[in-house]
């Protein structure tokens, strides 16, 4: 695979034109998007801005930044969403989905057992109706973005 036929770096081209679900959050090496198809609100992927296909591939800024996005995502979450904790995952195995990225999810405490760990995967390639709907991510994404600048909102993700 290239970056020409990678989503995530499809996304980066359009990177002054994204809507707020596809640009939570950013530096000069890792953007966060909310993830596209899944069922469960304030399911971000943190992305590499350059083509990156390993973990080992990383630049040595890349990777000292890692960290502290995971971090910073997973405390925004709590914030926002009220999880109990998030998942951190990376495979980048799916066609067209080579690009490294980290899953980052929010384990919410009344998730059922057969979706908690591994089983949180089964959110995700949802039938559209179930999906987390454009609006719905672009809100979320503001109120993190918020949370990720020391600007909390007054109203929740979800808009109650």
């Amino acid at each position: 695979m290239t970056a020409l036929d990678c989503y995530a770096c499809g996304k980066e081209a359009e990177f002054g034109e994204l809507p707020p679900r596809e640009c939570v959050a950013f530096d000069e090496h890792w953007r966060v998007a909310h993830d596209f198809n899944t069922a469960l609100p304030g399911w971000l992927v943190l992305l590499p801005r350059r083509h990156v296909t390993a973990v080992h591939d990383l630049s040595d800024a890349e990777a000292a930044a890692l960290g502290t996005w995971q971090v910073r995502l997973s405390r925004a979450l709590r914030a926002v969403t009220g999880c109990v904790k998030t998942y951190v995952v990376q495979f980048a195995e799916a066609e067209g989905f080579a690009h490294v990225h980290f899953h980052v999810v929010p384990r919410m405490a009344d998730l059922p057992p057969e979706q908690r760990g591994p089983g949180v995967f089964g959110l995700l390639r949802r039938p559209e109706a179930e999906r987390v709907t454009a609006g719905q991510a672009d809100r979320m994404a503001r109120a993190l973005r918020a949370e990720l600048h020391g600007h909390p909102t007054a109203a929740s993700a979800d808009g109650r």
